[in-house]
């Protein structure tokens, strides 16, 4: 009567184990990158529904521009919340540097921001006369991004 493994059906196990996870592990790593794309797509969404609601508040009170700057100046930990008279954003988005993560570029004038996936980064600018807020097609990641 049998009652234990033989070394065999062990190593067979072992190995079997070690193909799905070299089929696996690759796949996790790119499902971080595609939530980064994910979630960049929502906050460009997000950001360019926010300068349309508010250009639309600012008409209502018979005032016919777009918000100036999108941050405060030298806002640099919470970004999108609005110029400090006119707001955007209730709460904003954090900024910072890892993967997934906005940040504004230094010295623009609050009109440029970056937005960084697995290593690349993506400049986003700001137009106040116009209103668009976007990427530069072809760029760092900026057709997953916007379309």
């Amino acid at each position: 009567m049998k009652t234990a493994f033989t070394m065999i059906e062990l190593i067979f196990v072992v190995v079997v184990l070690g193909i799905l996870s070299a089929i696996a592990l690759p796949k996790f790593a790119s499902t971080k990158n595609q939530a980064d794309i994910a979630s960049g797509r929502a906050d460009v969404s997000v950001i360019r529904s926010a300068i349309v609601s508010e250009r639309q508040t600012q008409l209502v009170k018979g005032v016919n521009s777009y918000i100036p700057k999108l941050s405060p100046t030298g806002e640099t930990t919470t970004l999108f919340k609005g110029d400090g008279t006119r707001s955007l954003l209730l709460y904003g988005i954090s900024a910072g540097t890892g993967s997934g993560d906005w940040s504004v570029v230094t010295g623009s004038g609050e009109k440029q921001y970056r937005y960084l996936v697995n290593g690349v980064t993506t400049t986003f600018d700001y137009n106040s006369t116009s209103g668009i807020f976007g990427c530069a097609a072809g760029t760092g990641k900026c057709n997953a991004l916007v379309n």
